[in-house]
């Protein structure tokens, strides 16, 4: 019998990285879940987190993280038997109409509630990575858990790339979501004048690309551009204030971690938005962000960028790697405010394909279906570590 498609429903979300921890799986997960909650559904989270004081009531703890490498980067998971335990734990109690688990594909809470799990599972794909680097390497002993999804997506045409490749299956691609109001009606300051570049992210990854965008810096310094720097996001610029020319020094401002309320104003307030990252990207989520805010957006041409940026048309490409081209690139969008107001239009237009009036209901598209039998998740046999990565 099928069960009626505007039944509320109970959702379980696992998310394989440390909940504490800033990250776009993470933001994901969070604003995914408060949508689900603003429609009237039951959501429980389960998450590794380093801190559990301030957790609200629809997280619960894996317990703590481990940090491994991964994909250019430090992902911080839990895995093993301790892990399971607590995986099993949370399904038996949950009483769940479908699991939705981020990230399935590497050992994670996600790969140990794949494994546990039986009924309506839904997972999504977020990463992108060079076959010979990723954890997707180790196909064959993912692909009986990963059959088990009666639905898989991706959040980019790249991320669905990696899947197909490392995995051999296909998924429906929706992209990240984000809150466009929020940004378009930020705050605005004017404590860093009216030409300052701004960079989000975690700066001190080589990947995130901050290296090359000072290189480009110093190069429009030199040529007298008139400008300033503004860095956001977590990370020790001591060894890169140390790096830099003193004029530039002059000019730069790392303002560390900020709050959601805080990056909504920067974004709103800088004359333009710089995505200088070389690789790993699977989304994009700041571009979307930057694009709602109003900030006419400059990124690197990785494919996940231009799918963002739709090859161009709503941004501006330059050559990944190449600060030369960047610094071109950024001296004549400064300089030039009717393509800086054109930009604006039509990124805050895109941004609206990203708002999660549109991407929310995409995904209960996707909940209504694997939910559709109105079959509850349930606990499927025990899973017996030899050793932990290894499933016997």
């Amino acid at each position: 019998m099928m069960a009626p498609q505007n039944r509320k429903l109970r959702i379980g979300m696992v998310s394989p990285y440390g909940w504490d921890l800033p990250g776009g799986v993470q933001a994901h997960i969070q604003d995914l879940a408060l949508y689900c909650m603003e429609k009237g559904h039951e959501v429980s989270v389960l998450a590794p987190v380093m801190d559990d004081d301030h957790l609200p009531s629809w997280v619960q703890s894996s317990g703590r993280p481990v940090s491994i490498p991964y994909n250019g980067a430090v992902a911080r998971v839990a895995f093993g038997p301790v892990a399971n335990r607590r995986v099993r734990k949370w399904i038996q109690e949950g009483d769940f109409d479908l699991l939705h688990l981020h990230e399935p594909a590497i050992p994670s809470l996600s790969l140990l509630a794949c494994w546990a799990a039986e009924g309506p599972l839904v997972g999504t794909f977020h990463v992108s990575a060079p076959k010979q680097r990723a954890i997707y390497a180790i196909g064959p002993i993912l692909e009986p858990a990963i059959e088990k999804l009666h639905a898989r997506i991706a959040v980019s045409q790249t991320a669905r790339g990696t899947l197909t490749e490392h995995l051999e299956t296909d998924a429906v691609v929706i992209p990240n979501g984000i809150n466009v109001d929020a940004f378009a009606n930020g705050g605005i300051t004017e404590e860093f004048g009216n030409r300052a570049i701004g960079f989000v992210g975690r700066f001190d990854e080589p990947r995130k690309g901050l290296a090359i965008l000072l290189d480009s810096c110093e190069r429009l310094v030199e040529q007298g551009v008139d400008f300033c720097l503004v860095v956001a996001g977590p990370g020790d610029s001591s060894s890169f204030l140390e790096g830099m020319s003193e004029r530039l020094r002059g000019r730069t401002h790392f303002l560390g971690r900020v709050t959601d309320a805080r990056k909504q104003e920067f974004l709103r307030s800088v004359a333009l938005y710089v995505a200088p990252n070389t690789g790993g990207e699977s989304f994009g989520i700041i571009l979307a962000e930057a694009l709602a805010a109003g900030a006419p957006v400059i990124a690197s041409d990785l494919p996940a960028f231009r799918d963002v940026l739709k090859d161009g048309r709503t941004g501006v490409l330059f050559p990944n790697e190449d600060s030369q081209r960047l610094a071109e690139i950024i001296e004549k969008v400064l300089n030039d405010n009717e393509r800086r107001s054109s930009l604006k239009e039509i990124g805050r237009e895109r941004a609206r394909d990203f708002d999660w009036s549109v991407v929310g209901e995409s995904i209960f598209d996707v909940y209504r279906l694997v939910s559709a039998t109105g079959e509850k998740v349930r606990l499927g046999s025990e899973l017996r570590f030899n050793r932990v990565g290894k499933n016997p």
